[in-house]
């Protein structure tokens, strides 16, 4: 499925292969049979069928109007909103982003791993390729909005998937401020955050930790794995010598030369939020190291 999205130019195609990805993970979603699974598959099922057809109704508006059924041919104003609206809704964006943290929390760490990273490739994909027809002030004030309440929600979380999800749409606000001014940027930011997001979720999955009380009393099993935990967090959380801090001090530098100085400020206040619960993670992590 993502490999027919990426690879495609006409929407229909790409249309097909965001259902066939959508398809593929629910049984991995519900394999548990936990009451708690089978509603984060529904509400994951529901969320993304919506959101597919959203995206097949912005390409036909667009066909309508302009006889093009080409990905990069994206130009009719309406079908643009629709589209941002659509994939923001996929992607988990904020006002969209209501259904990630609830999906994450009911999935198993390897399934919460692929939600957070390879379902997010083709949406993206999406975007890069449609970004010079985006409306840039609507991704501003969605991205301003996630880097908010992504930094927001997670500050009184004690789950690790729900705080990884609200990282998640934090990150996310990265990406979707610089994507229509230079979308190489993002696709820069997306690779980076998923290695470290890979890194995180797979040192979990290993010690088997769910929620802070038991991230707690895993340094005494694994210590060198926690330390390294530590420095994987606190590089997702983008602190200056980590490899984390690079796609933000680009997407700053960017957003400074496009005269979006507030615009920058703004972001990088906004991931303090997000900054204070890394280092709660990382303090619990190596809390006696």
């Amino acid at each position: 499925g993502t490999t027919i999205t990426i690879s495609s130019n006409h929407w229909v195609m790409a249309w097909a292969g965001l259902e066939i990805n959508t398809l593929a993970i629910l049984p991995m979603i519900s394999k548990s049979h936990h009451p708690r699974a089978i509603e984060a598959a529904t509400k994951y099922f529901l969320t993304q069928a919506t959101a597919s057809a959203l995206v097949l109704f912005s390409s036909m508006t667009n066909a309508w109007h302009t006889g093009q059924w080409d990905i990069t041919q994206l130009t009719h104003p309406t079908s643009c909103l629709i589209l941002t609206s659509a994939i923001a809704m996929k992607l988990g964006l904020v006002p969209f982003h209501f259904w990630f943290p609830e999906v994450l929390q009911g999935s198993p760490l390897t399934t919460g791993l692929l939600l957070s990273t390879m379902m997010k490739f083709p949406p993206m994909t999406l975007l890069f390729m449609t970004s010079p027809s985006l409306n840039s002030t609507l991704l501003v004030y969605m991205a301003l909005l996630s880097a908010a309440l992504g930094g927001w929600m997670g500050l009184n979380q004690t789950q690790i998937r729900k705080i990884l999800a609200f990282s998640s749409i934090s990150h996310l606000g990265w990406m979707a401020i610089i994507i229509t001014y230079n979308p190489k940027l993002t696709l820069l930011n997306f690779y980076l955050y998923a290695l470290m997001t890979t890194a995180v979720f797979l040192t979990l999955n290993s010690i088997k930790a769910s929620k802070l009380s038991t991230l707690m009393t895993a340094w005494t099993k694994t210590p060198s794995l926690n330390a390294m935990l530590l420095l994987t967090l606190l590089s997702l959380a983008g602190l200056p010598p980590l490899t984390g801090f690079l796609p933000k001090w680009l997407i700053i530098q960017e957003l400074t030369k496009q005269d979006m100085a507030t615009a920058a400020i703004a972001i990088s206040l906004l991931s303090l939020l997000s900054l204070f619960f890394y280092l709660r993670l990382a303090y619990c992590a190596t809390i006696t190291l």
